[in-house]
């Protein structure tokens, strides 16, 4: 591992020794290999004091990122990149270690946060806006640059369930990138729409990423992180294998991959 960041009292994001397992319910030798298939996670398979079958999805994760710095996370899938973006939300709570933030976080890593399908689009605006802690009048000045961005027109009078997948991206990503927030938490997710609202998009997301503290992305886009990231971790198995330049990461992440057996 290379070019760690040491804990810092001028961090935005700090975490030390993280550790972060999933509860492995009925683990005999088969259901345990489905269960563990289904959820995603190459993680360790342990025991915790209890006795119980866990999944460490993270283990004994350190680093810290100051103002300005822009980290990707990369590895494959199940490696915890989610894991870790959601530790830093404030989604999972580790069992063990600390995660410590400050500021505003704005969270892109799942566009069904804060949608009621039975709500219009103006009001899932409302709610989710409410959720990422505008205020109600700062969603009021905000409302008509969300509603252009989104291109949804009379749609948003209706209900969200009336709306396509496409659709209902559109009306998360606009409100998740109207604010200034200190911390961006983004996935990949954010490259699978049409080719037009793409374009609209990778320009709003550079903006944002311009403006925001501290940007944290998980990927598997290598072009997207070395042009948008400065750092990068390569996680392996809910472990930091490499920290360092995002280039260095990438280059010794891919000669791995590169070096293992086809057949």
């Amino acid at each position: 591992m290379t070019g760690m960041t040491t804990q810092s009292d001028s961090a935005i994001v700090s975490l030390d020794r993280v550790v972060i397992s999933f509860p492995v319910y009925q683990g005999g030798s088969r259901s345990l290999k489905k269960r563990v298939l289904f959820h995603g996670s190459a993680g360790k398979i342990g025991r915790d004091a209890n006795d119980q079958v866990v999944v460490e999805a993270l283990r004994d994760v350190s680093f810290s990122l100051q103002a300005g710095e822009r980290l990707a996370l990369i590895g494959a899938n199940g490696a915890g990149k989610t894991t870790l973006l959601r530790a830093i939300a404030g989604i999972y709570e580790p069992i063990q270690g600390r995660v410590v933030t400050r500021g505003r976080i704005s969270p892109m890593f799942d566009i069904n946060l804060g949608i009621d399908t039975d709500l219009s689009g103006f009001d899932n605006i409302r709610l989710r806006a409410l959720l990422l802690g505008l205020m109600p009048a700062e969603i009021e000045r905000r409302l008509p640059e969300i509603v252009e961005f989104t291109e949804l027109g009379d749609y948003l009078d209706m209900p969200v369930r009336t709306y396509s997948a496409g659709m209902i991206l559109r009306l998360s990503f606009a409100v998740a990138t109207c604010f200034d927030p200190e911390i961006l938490l983004m996935d990949e997710w954010i490259l699978a729409g049409d080719a037009h609202f793409m374009g609209k998009a990778e320009a709003r997301v550079q903006r944002f990423v311009e403006r925001a503290s501290v940007m944290v992305l998980a990927s598997h886009n290598f072009e997207l992180c070395g042009r948008w990231c400065s750092s990068g971790i390569w996680l392996d198995q809910g472990s930091i294998r490499e920290f360092g330049p995002i280039d260095h990461v990438i280059r010794s992440y891919q000669d791995f991959v590169s070096a293992i057996p086809t057949s």
